[in-house]
């Protein structure tokens, strides 16, 4: 995985060859598409389906293998345990900002206001998978979670996708490589390198169909549920983006100015690729790309390898925000009363489920149930609410947690001494423009 520094003149290429461009004009034409010819428009949906299948084919053994280099070609195992305890400590205090966040702006504004809505009206039917996927979720509480993590076997939490387990199973495989060390562990490692180069290869090859993938997502969006079908859940929507852009602008870019570094500089930085998660809603899609550009950024590769996929599971930020928006959303909705205990109960609950987001068919209504189960005064039903308009919300969730991702990295990497600062300001001001798309 090779980073190229280009000159200025390399950067002069049509603008029809840039990602960015084609993906901003295939979310355009889907939008033509989805008001035009609507019924079309929806069966489109398998262009996007078809995309996201492709990269969720590729994701767990990416992630396997650049945890397991990472660990592995840190070379130093107490170093490897100092950086991920400054990430998980990172990420809890980020969540539980987060949390707050939702909580405090869901209050303020009170979106759930007025629409009076009887818990026995609302239709079930599209709630069962969900319930039933929350309750898998839930188990037997904390105890059953955390068992859960521990795959059956390995092969199982590859085939089935599930990121928390193959996480688990590549921080253990990793750090016996790493103990094993000499000649034997010197060629495994090289072997899980170049895998890992071919895997990233590609993903570059499925990321060039991502257009068509944009293209079929907002088609089917704007086709199936229009204009029109936002009115009623408009206000909580718009607060969703508020509040996501209050958490990256505010909290975030607080963050990255205590690191030296400037947010919308790193947001213009990343355009392409956040992008492709706006329209996609899935921040999978990018995962080899922004990890190149981190490394490119000047964050050491052995953070970036730790950091970046254990985030995927541990650091949802854009999530986090959520769940207590629309937990306060459905109480609001449903006349609802919520005591202080009831509050608290619902941030430390979050804390705990919203681990499970990534890689759960349907996640975010799937962790909004789990959530609401252990709240018995907020009527569970009230997600049904929120159905309609998920997709929506989740471009932002996937914006906001990638974003949250990638500046955690670059945080635990200036925490560690791993972040070559005059490089990363070089870059980010354009005075050293670098190429990633070589493998």
């Amino acid at each position: 995985m090779t980073t190229i520094t280009a000159t200025a003149t390399d950067t002069h290429k049509p603008l029809y060859t840039s990602l960015f461009v084609q993906v901003l004009v295939a979310l355009l034409l889907g939008i033509v598409l989805g008001m035009a010819a609507p019924d079309f428009a929806v069966g489109l949906k398998v262009l996007s389906d078809a995309f996201l299948k492709l990269i969720s084919m590729i994701v767990a053994p990416i992630v396997f293998c650049v945890v397991v280099h990472g660990i592995a070609g840190a070379g130093d195992l107490k170093k490897v345990g100092r950086v991920g305890v400054k990430a998980l400590v990172y990420f809890e205090v980020m969540t539980t900002v987060a949390l707050v966040v939702g909580l405090l702006l869901a209050y303020l504004f009170g979106p759930g206001h007025g629409m009076n809505i009887d818990p026995a009206t609302l239709d079930t039917k599209a709630l069962n998978t969900y319930a039933d996927n929350a309750h898998k979720l839930q188990g037997g509480g904390i105890g059953a979670f955390l068992v859960n993590i521990i795959p059956t076997t390995s092969f199982d939490a590859l085939s089935r996708n599930d990121v928390l387990q193959v996480l688990f199973f590549a921080i253990i495989f990793g750090t016996s490589l790493a103990l094993v060390g000499g000649e034997k562990g010197e060629k495994i490692t090289s072997f899980i390198d170049a895998v890992s180069t071919v895997l990233f290869r590609a993903m570059g090859l499925i990321v060039r169909v991502a257009p068509l993938g944009v293209m079929g997502a907002v088609a089917y969006t704007v086709g199936k549920y229009g204009v029109g079908s936002l009115k009623q859940l408009l206000s909580l929507v718009a607060l969703f983006y508020v509040s996501v852009a209050i958490f990256i602008l505010g909290v975030l870019g607080s963050v990255m100015a205590l690191a030296g570094l400037n947010i919308f500089k790193f947001l213009a930085y990343l355009r392409e690729e956040l992008t492709i998660v706006l329209a996609t809603a899935s921040s999978d899609a990018v995962l080899p790309q922004i990890m190149k550009k981190l490394e490119a950024l000047g964050v050491k590769k052995s953070v970036v390898g730790l950091v970046i996929p254990t985030g995927y599971s541990f650091n949802l930020d854009a999530f986090s925000i959520y769940l207590t928006l629309a937990v306060v959303f459905i109480a609001q909705a449903t006349n609802t009363p919520l005591s202080f205990g009831d509050l608290l109960l619902v941030l430390g609950v979050s804390l705990i489920t919203s681990k499970g987001a990534h890689g759960v068919p349907g996640s975010a209504i799937v962790i909004l149930a789990a959530t609401l189960n252990a709240v018995p005064s907020i009527p569970a039903i009230g997600l049904v609410l929120v159905l309609s308009v998920d997709w929506f919300i989740g471009m932002a969730r996937a914006l906001g947690n990638l974003i949250g991702n990638c500046v955690a990295t670059v945080v635990v990497a200036a925490w560690e001494g791993d972040l070559d600062r005059d490089k990363a300001r070089r870059v980010l001001e354009g005075t050293e423009l670098v190429d990633v798309t070589a493998g």
